[in-house]
């Protein structure tokens, strides 16, 4: 690490600071203003006849983006946070240090600049450096300006050097941050308690998934982690309290696309005294707080559809077959048939699928991708529902909704199962399931039982996929894409060999 040549000569560089006794590393950094207040605050001075104000004087930080030298002076441009602000530099003001500043400054390097604001020739708000130092001396060559880093890939797997260089990038990660902000604060301004529930699980459940394993060495025990908080924050309801939320993260050991990661962060909240009808007017006006507190249209555009948000429509599972999937009512309805349709659209299906497994393969592959604007789809079938309360009219449907945006999954919600008697055999069922082959069905959680027996409040919860809902807020394709650091397949770096000529040019 460290051999190529481009990096040899910024370490030469690094080291001829120190010969000077001048850090490269420093740790006396002073930053009193951030690029965008700077540039804020004297916008105005390009309106005067004399267009700078040496009376007010401060200091700045951060990365050099752009470098032209010229003699006795040199304009850089530099970006923090906030943005990107410019720079003059003379050996009249800086002296001998203008001489070493020039000889050993690089675009990448991170600098501190001290001095006052004005507006040059050419009508662009700078800081007229007064002191200057190179706080950080970076050693690695960033990507040239022109192509940037355009390996989706190495963008992915070295997410420091996208954010750098790919200033789209980092404003992605500034939206999904607000989105969990606000989204706190919604239910906090609704009533809801957060709370915080193990990750490490003695029994995996809450959902339908493969776990991840691991081992526990002062209890010698194996300990799952956690694909659903569900049955803690449920086991609170039983406990007495009312509201309560957590956004929490998941980890669920399956395939890999752009809308599945085997980490991701979601929020699940449960609602006493309430069914799966009031979660449907609650999560709508979910939305149209995060859309007012983004400052985003009603409309938005996600890829090539266009997402009206005052379009919100229910439909039930098996109108929403027939209708959108364009699946005969004879064919829905009778297990032969269905069976039948699947293998004829090369479905690959297996004997131990039960009638509502084969509806869900159904839906999967002709309903979901339909789904553009918001859609909640309800009355899901009992056997793929193993936490749902059962409707009272028709057993073997559940009170459940799920919430579709943009052809994708977003929301599972639904009116929580509070019988323990009817749960225990649920728990049964799915372990019959796990026996004859399906790794994603459900174990048995007789502590969860035994919490029932005490009595559940009527109650209704719901999950919500974030990173889903920062790929549709922020129109990104891929959930790598919303995902700081995504799991990547591993493999051998050779970093020397990343550093090109045309980089360096």
């Amino acid at each position: 690490m460290f051999e190529n040549q481009y990096i040899k000569q910024r370490i030469q560089k690094a080291q001829d600071l120190k010969q000077e006794n001048k850090n490269p590393y420093r740790n006396d950094a002073k930053k009193t203003i951030s690029n965008a207040v700077f540039i804020q605050n004297f916008e105005h001075l390009k309106t005067l006849e004399e267009p700078k104000d040496p009376s007010k004087k401060y200091s700045v930080a951060g990365r050099v983006k752009f470098l032209r030298l010229m003699g006795k002076a040199c304009f850089i441009k530099i970006e923090d946070q906030s943005g990107i602000l410019q720079a003059y530099l003379s050996q009249n003001d800086l002296g001998e240090d203008f001489i070493l500043i020039k000889k050993n400054l690089e675009v990448g390097d991170i600098v501190n600049v001290y001095g006052y604001p004005f507006v040059t020739k050419t009508g662009e708000l700078s800081i007229h450096t007064l002191e200057f130092k190179i706080l950080t001396k970076s050693i690695i060559p960033l990507p040239e300006k022109f192509h940037g880093l355009t390996d989706i890939e190495l963008r992915y797997r070295q997410r420091y050097l996208d954010l750098i260089v790919n200033p789209n990038v980092k404003e992605i990660f500034k939206i999904r941050s607000l989105i969990i902000s606000n989204i706190r604060k919604f239910f906090e301004e609704e009533g809801f308690l957060e709370v915080e529930t193990p990750m490490l699980h003695p029994i995996p459940g809450g959902a339908n998934a493969k776990p991840f394993i691991t081992h526990h060495n002062a209890l010698d025990v194996e300990r799952y982690l956690r694909i659903a908080p569900e049955l803690y924050l449920k086991r609170l309801i039983v406990g007495g309290f009312e509201a309560v939320f957590e956004i929490n993260r998941n980890f669920r050991n399956e395939g890999m696309d752009h809308s599945h990661n085997p980490e991701f962060t979601m929020i699940e909240f449960y609602w006493a005294y309430k069914t799966y009808e009031d979660l449907i007017g609650l999560t709508q006006k979910l939305f149209a707080y995060l859309l007012e507190k983004l400052n985003l249209p009603k409309k938005i555009q996600h890829g090539q559809h266009q997402i009206d948000f005052e379009d919100f429509k229910i439909i039930p599972y098996k109108k929403a077959l027939e209708e959108i999937g364009g699946i005969s009512k004879e064919v829905i309805e009778n297990e032969t048939k269905l069976k039948a349709f699947l293998q004829s659209h090369q479905i690959k299906i297996d004997p131990t699928m039960t009638y509502g497994k084969l509806l869900s393969e159904a839906f999967d592959e002709f309903v979901e991708p339909k789904l553009i604007n918001p859609t909640f789809i309800t009355q899901y079938p009992i056997d793929i529902s193993p936490l749902a309360r059962r409707n009272d009219t028709d057993p073997q449907i559940a009170d459940r909704f799920e919430l579709f945006i943009g052809g994708k999954e977003i929301a599972n919600g639904f009116s929580e199962l509070n019988d323990p008697l009817d749960q225990l055999e649920r728990f049964k069922a799915q372990v019959k399931a796990k026996d004859a082959g399906d790794e994603e069905a459900q174990y048995m959680d007789e502590d969860y039982v035994w919490a029932l027996g005490y009595g559940m409040a009527p109650t209704a919860g719901e999950g919500i996929g974030i990173d889903r809902l920062v790929m549709l807020l922020t129109d990104s394709k891929t959930i790598k894409d919303v995902i700081l650091f995504p799991a990547m397949k591993p493999i051998k770096m050779n970093y020397d060999d990343s550093i090109t000529q045309e980089e360096k040019e």
